[in-house]
């Protein structure tokens, strides 16, 4: 089998993440790629591929990781963090998460990206009870503690984040015609039934919706078809690659609905820049990291700190790129699981500790929303805050948006 990406890293928390302390240790238990000096963690993310515009979330894993090894390591032992690329292809992602597990003996999968690659392993990874942890993916069903009971999401979820929109539309556009364009898997149909459950006996607003395969060069036809539909408000949850094509072809063909963006969509570097900045002017999102972007963060603790650790870890990346928010964010949140689990790094209780989380912030967390987990609670993030994008930053409106869809 060939090793596609590789990178071995670690590091103890940085002040500014003011991780709780963990109880007294006591006897030593460790599971699988665990010593006193070591903890492996395995990772897949899409390095090429359709997806690859994503690939500054896993980097900036890897170099989150680097900055804690640098510190000393979590509890004193470093982190083997082992990244491969499975090219956002389902297949690759089984053959390279399997490779984790039976070959390099990691202890956890931490922060994979992306639903359908998820799901390949989701039951797989829960047989073999191999920690599932802060998957890089809002998919509703992650939330499933009974039936799924190693796997915890991380993001707001798809669902939750649809009714969103459809609120934003009732208010704001109540007898719009409503196009919706989405990915063909279980990621693109929670975003379309969060919107349709969102607009309730209204939901006969959507004249089209428009499904697209990741191996489709572009969905030029979509847009030209919600056009021709006589569609005015236009949801849009592409990935970044789609997301950018549509709303430029928009630009285009001269349409001009309300157009709502996603969440997994609305990264100024990876999605806007690539779309043409003009084209994305009063554009709608949703956010619930602070955007890189936004100058009303610059005296911000938390915002100084992503910019130091970028500056020092990877000081050649694009700031303006919210993969490389994520990343450290997910990173951080296992880096507190495993500050927990203390000398019991057993994979029983990496899962208690995970599903112990109350209050925790990290530094790029939008201000008021926190990261809680309980042995029923496997959504870490519930709140989102809207925002426009006025042609050269987002700029956050209304108050912070609460709920969470159940599973």
């Amino acid at each position: 089998m060939k090793r596609l990406t590789r990178r071995s890293i670690l590091a103890a928390a940085p002040a500014a993440l003011a991780l709780v302390a963990i109880p007294a240790r006591g006897a030593k238990n460790y599971g699988p790629g665990v010593s006193d000096s070591e903890i492996k963690i395995g990772n897949t993310g899409p390095y090429s591929g359709p997806a690859s515009s994503y690939s500054a979330v896993p980097k900036s894993q890897v170099a989150y990781w680097k900055m804690i090894n640098d510190q000393g390591g979590i509890n004193g032992r470093k982190i083997t963090f082992i990244s491969y690329d499975d090219a956002y292809s389902p297949p690759k992602t089984v053959e390279q998460v399997r490779k984790l597990v039976e070959e390099d003996n990691v202890l956890l999968i931490a922060s994979p990206l992306g639903t359908p690659t998820n799901s390949a392993v989701w039951n797989y990874l829960n047989k073999k009870k191999v920690p599932q942890l802060f998957v890089s993916t809002g998919a509703t069903k992650w939330n499933d503690p009974k039936g799924h009971p190693w796997t915890i999401g991380w993001q707001p979820n798809y669902q939750s984040e649809g009714h969103a929109y459809a609120a934003y539309i009732l208010k704001n556009k109540p007898d719009g015609k409503v196009a919706v364009l989405y990915q063909n898997d279980d990621f693109g149909k929670d975003y379309l039934k969060g919107v349709k459950d969102g607009l309730g006996s209204k939901a006969n607003m959507i004249v089209l919706a428009a499904p697209y395969e990741t191996t489709d060069p572009t969905v030029d036809s979509q847009i030209i078809a919600m056009k021709a539909a006589g569609a005015d408000v236009f949801v849009n949850t592409g990935i970044p690659k789609f997301a950018a094509q549509a709303i430029r072809k928009a630009a285009e063909i001269d349409w001009k609905p309300l157009h709502i963006l996603s969440s997994v969509g609305n990264s100024v570097g990876a999605t806007l820049k690539p779309a043409g900045l003009q084209n994305a002017k009063g554009i709608i999102s949703d956010f619930y990291l602070k955007d890189p972007t936004d100058p009303v963060w610059k005296d911000d603790a938390g915002y100084q700190w992503w910019v130091s650790f970028m500056d020092k870890y990877m000081p050649d990346a694009d700031k303006t790129d919210a993969g490389a928010v994520a990343g450290p964010s997910l990173a951080a949140t296992l880096a507190q699981v495993l500050k927990q689990c203390g000398d019991d790094l057993s994979r029983e209780n990496v899962m208690k500790q995970a599903a112990s989380l109350h209050h925790f912030r990290v530094p790029m967390l939008l201000p008021g929303i926190e990261i809680n987990t309980s042995p029923s609670d496997f959504a870490p993030i519930k709140q989102i805050q809207m925002g426009q994008f006025d042609g050269q930053r987002w700029r956050l409106f209304g108050a912070l948006i609460n709920g969470q869809t159940p599973a």
